[in-house]
């Protein structure tokens, strides 16, 4: 697979993450923040080695960046035809040119507004020195206290191991919700299952 070439984005001064703006964390440590409402405003694109494996994804993450970037119409078109060109790393399809050229003009003008995003409540902070183990047991100490699990709890423990790139197993958030998986099992419907399908697919 080919090597991600995110230093294209560094060289020309792309933002490709920001943490929350207008949101304030209920309370902050050294390692991370933590929002017990969750928040929209976390944008951190190519964190892990998980490439875009679909035209959606691919439409928003031209979205995030028009969003944050807020460049003209030329830049945002080279940007995003740079992503396209699957051995540059980004994503693992190849997309067709009358494709591209539609993600750049709808995403050239949807991007005037914040794209919509998965809500965060733990934001793991740049350079944490916090390894695997004590980020899943920092995960478990604060969702995992929660009283009723239900699709929200769930999904925000998917979204935490997705973003620590592991692999979704319904064994795993149990073991972090301290819960039973069959409890899990009985908590979760069909957009859940097909999320972590494609949670899984970016890993």
């Amino acid at each position: 697979m080919s090597h991600r070439r995110i230093e294209y984005l560094n060289d020309n001064r792309i933002i490709y993450r920001r943490s929350p703006v207008n949101d304030d964390p209920t309370y902050s440590t050294e390692h991370f923040d933590y929002y017990e409402d969750g928040t929209h405003e976390h944008y951190h694109l190519f964190n892990s080695k998980s490439k875009i494996t679909s035209y959606k994804s691919l439409t928003w993450h031209s979205l995030v960046l028009c969003y944050l970037n807020r460049y003209n119409m030329n830049t945002h078109a080279r940007i995003v035809r740079f992503i396209c060109d699957k051995s540059n790393g980004f994503i693992t399809f190849k997309i067709g040119e009358s494709s591209i050229e539609n993600i750049i003009e709808s995403t050239f003008y949807g991007g005037a507004y914040a794209p919509r995003n998965k809500a965060r409540k733990i934001i793991f902070k740049d350079f944490c020195k916090l390894d695997f183990k004590q980020k899943m047991q920092t995960v478990g100490k604060l969702i995992g206290r929660q009283s009723i699990v239900d699709n929200e709890i769930i999904y925000q423990t998917m979204l935490d191991l997705n973003e620590l790139g592991k692999k979704i197993t319904w064994g795993k958030v149990a073991e972090l919700l301290k819960c039973s998986e069959r409890t899990i099992i009985r908590n979760i419907n069909k957009q859940l299952k097909n999320e972590k399908t494609i949670l899984n697919e970016e890993i």
